[in-house]
């Protein structure tokens, strides 16, 4: 008798139990995965210092498509905590981080449960991705900035903006001009690390092999 027939054979409630422990498990592993690509961020090129570039909503997105768009989110959730203990941010990096990548992953693991194919992953990622970068302007600008404000002033943060680009007059100009494009190419990397890789991984994520 085969592993799957046997998984078939016991009780519904021994099977929940088992999918659950096993979705516990992943969402662990890729938690852990997120956090260290999180720890190896990146200078962001065009953009402020202070704004930086890493790839830990890729595991995350695998974790929606895999086992749904709640624990995407709760990826985010506990890479982000764990990143806390490490950084120097004050924990608004992570509040931020964590804000845009929960929208990414919920939005698209959500479209995705809808239609699991790969024109329905294509689909549930590019809007992911775009929810994300849209959410990144009013979240920044009403939440994480001014949290930001009490460390370093806001005209600090515009002339970081200006020294780039000085043309732009404003806060909220500069998400626009500079976050809102920067925010779904970030999306948009993790997209492409998660096609490479999901069709292979799939099966041990939903414990299908």
């Amino acid at each position: 008798m085969s592993e799957t027939t046997m998984e078939k054979n016991r009780p519904a409630g021994a099977r929940k139990s088992s999918a659950t422990a096993r979705a516990i498990a992943v969402t662990g592993v890729l938690s852990a995965a997120a956090f260290v690509l999180q720890l190896l961020e990146l200078p962001a090129v065009l953009m402020p210092s202070f704004i930086k570039l890493d790839i830990s909503d890729f595991p995350a997105l695998l974790g929606a498509f895999a086992l749904g768009p709640v624990y995407g989110v709760l990826i985010e959730l506990i890479k982000n905590l764990f990143h806390c203990l490490f950084s120097g941010s004050f924990a608004v990096g992570e509040l931020s981080n964590f804000l845009l990548g929960a929208v990414f992953t919920f939005v698209a693991g959500l479209i995705y449960r809808k239609n699991t194919t790969k024109k329905g992953a294509v689909i549930a990622s590019f809007v992911g991705a775009a929810a994300m970068a849209l959410f990144s302007v009013p979240s920044n600008y009403f939440v994480v900035y001014p949290v930001y404000y009490n460390f370093m002033p806001e005209e600090t943060i515009l002339a970081a903006y200006q020294a780039i680009l000085p043309s732009v007059k404003s806060i909220l100009q500069s998400l626009l001009v500079f976050n809102l494009p920067f925010t779904f190419i970030k999306g948009m990397i993790d997209v492409a690390l998660t096609f490479l890789v999901y069709k292979k991984l799939s099966p041990i994520l939903k414990g299908t092999r």
